[in-house]
């Protein structure tokens, strides 16, 4: 039986660290370090997900433009293109999303608007857990 987005943040909690685009690339490295977080999602007043600042993001910035970088806004080194799931998308689903994508942070969109996030440490574990059951389930019926 697949596992549902909306069981695992049921499980997990629906809390997001989020910046707005105008917060400086150190101060959304600072962030990233207090919450020991490898992302953070980019969002607007209402929710609205503008994009995704990554620890692969800062490396970028910082590799592209030095120090000075972290003064600029997150804004411009985010990245804008961001993959989005739905309470009824599937563990397979993301994994095949996160595998294709190389990346480890989904944000979860209910009606526009942030709704929780899902990390591939999540997706593992939910997969760990269907494999566990399964193989449960197989030895009952063994057993008889």
């Amino acid at each position: 039986m697949p596992t549902f987005v909306k069981d695992l943040l049921d499980r997990k909690g629906r809390d997001v660290v989020t910046v707005n685009p105008e917060v400086s690339i150190g101060e959304a490295a600072a962030t990233l370090h207090a919450h020991k977080i490898g992302s953070v999602v980019v969002t607007d007043g209402d929710g609205v997900v503008l994009g995704i600042f990554t620890e692969r993001d800062l490396v970028k910035a910082v590799a592209g433009q030095g120090a000075a970088s972290l003064q600029q806004s997150v804004s411009v080194a985010m990245t804008r293109n961001v993959i989005r799931c739905h309470h009824n998308s599937t563990t397979d689903e993301l994994m095949e999303i996160m595998t294709g994508g190389r990346f480890r942070h989904v944000p979860v969109e209910e009606n526009g608007r942030l709704a929780g996030i899902i990390s591939i440490g999540d997706v593992v574990k939910a997969r760990i857990g269907e494999i566990e059951a399964e193989a449960e389930h197989i030895k009952a019926y063994i057993a008889g």
